[in-house]
């Protein structure tokens, strides 16, 4: 039998999470993004909105997840010197975690990422040998406090 976990006794805090992921690409596929040369448009401006959107629907895409009212998040996508970093921040006050919110909006990012990129990324059997997405962690956890501005 599928259920939640019955979070009804636990109390009401301030949570915040903050999840980070890397996407791995060709040097080649940097250089393009840098230089605002991808066909789809900006990568890391769509990739942040993406990642918002994707924070406000975690609990429909993860079954067990409860459905939490975010009161702030961001996203950040940037380029570094081996691909493009996603940051993800959630913060509620809620009986539960928004650790998976946060690493929804950081996995969704950069999914958006490599969905604009893929082209410059394929190979000649149309694969995708130099992408690779992770990880994606938790890199900071903060409960029962005022979130930091």
């Amino acid at each position: 039998m599928a259920r939640q976990k019955d979070v009804g006794a636990k109390a009401v805090v301030a949570r915040r999470a903050e999840a980070t992921g890397l996407l791995r690409v060709r040097s080649t596929t940097l250089r393009a993004v840098r230089a605002g040369r991808v066909e789809k448009g900006d990568p890391l401006g769509t990739g942040e909105v993406a990642g918002l959107q994707a924070m406000k629907r975690t609990s429909e895409l993860i079954p067990h997840c409860h459905t939490v009212p975010i009161t702030a998040s961001r996203v950040d996508v940037s380029v570094t010197r081996t691909g493009i970093r996603a940051v993800a921040v959630a913060e509620a006050v809620d009986r539960t975690g928004v650790e998976m919110e946060a690493l929804v909006g950081a996995s969704v990012a950069l999914l958006t990422v490599w969905d604009m990129v893929k082209y410059l990324e394929k190979d000649a059997r149309g694969l995708y040998p130099a992408t690779s997405l992770g990880p994606v962690r938790v890199t900071r956890k903060q409960k029962g406090q005022s979130p930091p501005p």
